[in-house]
């Protein structure tokens, strides 16, 4: 039992030990809180970029199916201008919940995507005739 460190007049060695506050498992403890809170960004990381995938893939049907509707809506194709909506919004992964079709041709539609979120991501996108044909 011979110690480097300076020996303290009247207090033996045996006691100094015990007067200090033990420190085992003070290591497993720093582990597992850094384990836990890696886990816990890697999650949270993980959950927004699905939710960022699925806002682009409910704004990316809500595009399409706005143009589809508003060249249905201008006479470019023979169709409803919110069936055909529907219809492309479907082929992408998405549902129309709301499409309004104005009478100078252009046409707002709302599409809600489904993804593995608890919550839905919906896209909003209004498109209509280029202005170098909108009657004056």
């Amino acid at each position: 039992m011979s110690r480097t460190t300076a020996h303290r007049p009247g207090v033996r060695d045996d006691q100094d030990e015990q007067s200090r506050p033990s420190e085992h498992g003070a290591g497993s403890v720093t582990v597992l809180a850094t384990v836990f809170l890696t886990l816990a960004l890697l999650g949270a990381t993980a959950a927004l970029g699905a939710a960022a995938t699925a806002a682009a893939r409910a704004s990316g049907a809500a595009d399409l199916a706005t143009l589809a509707a508003a060249d249905a809506a201008r006479g470019l194709v023979l169709a409803d201008p919110c069936a055909l909506a529907a219809q492309t919004a479907d082929r992408h992964g998405a549902t129309v919940t709301e499409c309004a079709a104005a009478g100078d041709g252009t046409v707002q539609v709302r599409t809600r995507y489904e993804s593995t979120l608890p919550w839905p991501s919906e896209g909003v996108s209004r498109a209509g005739p280029p202005a170098s044909t909108v009657p004056r």
